[in-house]
């Protein structure tokens, strides 16, 4: 397994630092297949907490914080994905697009992919228009990407971060996927995956993105962070479980925020200059984790709060923001090479 590089012990901004903050939530309403009343109740709980959340988690320009939903394609309900479209229209929060699939041909992955893209921009005003087609943020269902896992389980695809590219994926923000078979050698940094159709796991390795670089690839990898549990963290007390379970920048029920665990974050996350891109991740649908997520004292507010704190005494700008202003500033990196 790999860790963290020691690059980022090295790295020496030459300017002022922003820190860019995402939450990338893979939002199953329907996990363990549910009632319909009780997927809507999950979902509607979030369309009732996170507004308030989000005025109460203000960035360093004085910002709501904003929410990326990760919503499964296989799931897709008017009135599940309608309440986040509101909050999109709120401007606080966006949808993007999540996948589970096994099996599947390239024509029956495509036309999916392709009809629910349509579906998010046509019936509910989601994603934005790039090249006659919606563009979207993609997380693979199971952390599968590009037919990773043993015997091609949960995707079948060797050549999907071609598809995902030619559908319209501005950015993959799967990995990374800690102790899976799935999880890339490459860490802790944004890069150009270039796919080989004839292999699986391609986005293994990659080209770093760089201020004013061309695109060296087909499909931009945004990791979160990913590193060794430090000995020092007392919530995996056993140094087996720690080896078992890195951090990976996840938020839940059993892996709750702590301020070293955010110390650590934004020592791992990738840079490009002088910015920082930290994305974490959840999943927010199943009661479990938003028990312990929202309300005005939930972990939600306590991840962003210890965030501005760490932020505001290393002297960094922080912004609270989607996963699409993430990719926003790193292409504004790319083109103005600043």
């Amino acid at each position: 397994m790999r860790f963290a590089t020691p690059g980022n012990w090295l790295w020496k901004p030459s300017g002022t630092v922003r820190v860019w903050v995402a939450i990338a939530d893979h939002f199953e309403p329907r996990y363990q297949r549910p009632s319909h009343q009780q997927s809507r109740a999950r979902v509607q709980l979030w369309r009732d907490e996170w507004p308030r959340i989000s005025r109460l988690c203000c960035d360093s320009q004085d910002r709501p914080a904003r929410y990326s939903f990760f919503f499964p394609a296989e799931e897709y309900a008017p009135e599940l994905v309608e309440p986040l479209a509101e909050m999109h229209r709120d401007g606080l929060a966006e949808v993007e697009i999540h996948y589970h699939h096994e099996g599947e041909t390239e024509t029956e992955f495509c036309r999916v992919m392709g009809q629910f893209a349509q579906t998010l921009n046509r019936e509910h005003g989601l994603l934005r228009m790039h090249g006659g087609k919606p563009a979207f943020g993609f997380i693979h269902g199971n952390w599968a990407l590009d037919n990773s896992l043993p015997g091609g389980r949960w995707c079948g695809l060797n050549n999907e971060i071609t598809l995902l590219g030619l559908l319209g994926c501005y950015a993959d923000f799967t990995m990374p996927s800690g102790d899976s078979p799935s999880q890339a050698r490459m860490v802790n940094r944004v890069y150009w995956a270039k796919d080989d159709p004839l292999r699986p796991k391609s986005y293994d390795r990659g080209v770093p993105v760089r201020p004013g670089d061309t695109p060296a690839g087909e499909l931009l990898m945004i990791p979160g962070p990913f590193g060794r549990r430090r000995p020092t963290d007392l919530r995996w007390p056993q140094w087996i479980i720690r080896e078992r379970y890195p951090e990976r920048g996840e938020l839940a029920s059993y892996d709750r925020p702590t301020p070293e665990r955010v110390r650590y974050w934004l020592h791992l996350a990738p840079r490009i200059g002088n910015d920082i891109f930290l994305k974490l991740f959840a999943h927010g649908a199943q009661e479990r984790h938003s028990a312990v997520l929202l309300g005005p004292d939930g972990d939600l507010v306590r991840t962003y709060r210890w965030i501005a704190e760490e932020c505001r005494r290393r002297r960094w700008d922080y912004t609270f923001a989607s996963t699409w202003e993430i990719f926003q500033r790193i292409e504004e990196i790319r083109i103005q090479g600043r």
